[in-house]
């Protein structure tokens, strides 16, 4: 039997090496996190950072579930039922939306759609902090100011989303809209029963990215909420912070809102390879 050997060049050993290295950059404070949050407040605040949760008065190895009781005691869970229904509304509303933007702009010829589509993409170049305001008096006006739909309304969509999904969508055979045509199927049947269920890759994408995206929004909750009762969980987490500056209290604080998160990335981080590899980024 023959023993074929595999030669490994420096050049793979380096790069091995760079990614280890930032492999464990970037794990590394998601580990500290999950530890800090079993620590005692005594364990986290010692002269000689230890990054497992040990009793620096008997060096013995323990863990303890009181921060996330504590956590829960000052009310982070309103922060995170706040968080799971607004997800659970906006999301799914948000990627049909753009999907029905999306599928126009790639398969129904209309005057101006080119020139539509670019001005459209401008407004990608203009940074957020630069229209807050006029989407908070947006807020004022529609009377939904300072409650879970000023989350939810101005952000049902996205340019960028859009995008994504006209470039994959323009990757689809037009043959599927023309034999759909000739069984006098109209343009949302095409829509609903042959782009959607071809574009699975790129919708998991917009899905998982918009959510992780709003899971986290920190700034548009923390100018159009006031009332406490209304706070998404990264509101939730800062005002515990503010109240109660103990770094194991925010730290499991945080375990909780990254818990989501981690399972949707890790359920469904296939699908976003896919979707970006089969989505082209071309014009």
């Amino acid at each position: 039997m023959t023993v074929v050997r595999r030669q490994v060049s420096w050049g793979q050993v380096l790069l091995f090496t760079g990614l280890l290295i930032v492999g464990i950059i970037v794990i590394t404070p998601f580990v500290w996190m999950i530890a800090t949050s079993f620590k005692h407040e005594q364990d986290a605040l010692t002269t000689v950072p230890n990054l497992f949760p040990v009793s620096i008065k008997t060096g013995h190895f323990y863990f303890t579930f009181d921060n996330y009781k504590r956590a829960f005691a000052y009310g982070i869970q309103t922060g995170l039922l706040n968080s799971l229904w607004i997800t659970a509304l906006l999301v799914p509303s948000k990627l049909f939306l753009d999907a029905l933007a999306a599928y126009a702009f790639a398969r129904i010829p209309f005057p101006g759609r080119e020139r539509l589509f670019t001005i459209l993409l401008t407004t990608i170049m203009v940074p957020s902090v630069a229209i807050l305001i006029p989407r908070v008096f947006v807020t004022k006006v529609l009377g939904i100011y300072d409650s879970p739909w000023a989350i939810i309304i101005p952000n049902l969509i996205s340019v960028w989303d859009i995008f994504l999904m006209r470039q994959f969508f323009l990757a689809l055979p037009k043959e599927l809209d023309e034999s759909a045509k000739l069984d006098g199927a109209g343009h949302f049947r095409i829509f609903w029963s042959i782009i959607l269920p071809n574009a699975q890759p790129v919708l998991a994408v917009v899905a998982i990215t918009s959510f992780i995206f709003h899971w986290n929004d920190l700034i548009w909750p923390l100018v159009v909420l006031n009332n406490p009762a209304n706070y998404t969980l990264p509101l939730s987490l800062a005002l515990l912070n503010s109240l109660i500056p103990q770094p194991t209290l925010v730290m499991a604080g945080a375990v909780v809102a990254v818990i989501p998160v981690l399972i949707v990335f890790l359920v469904f981080q296939r699908r976003i390879l896919q979707g970006f590899s089969f989505s082209g980024v071309k014009l």
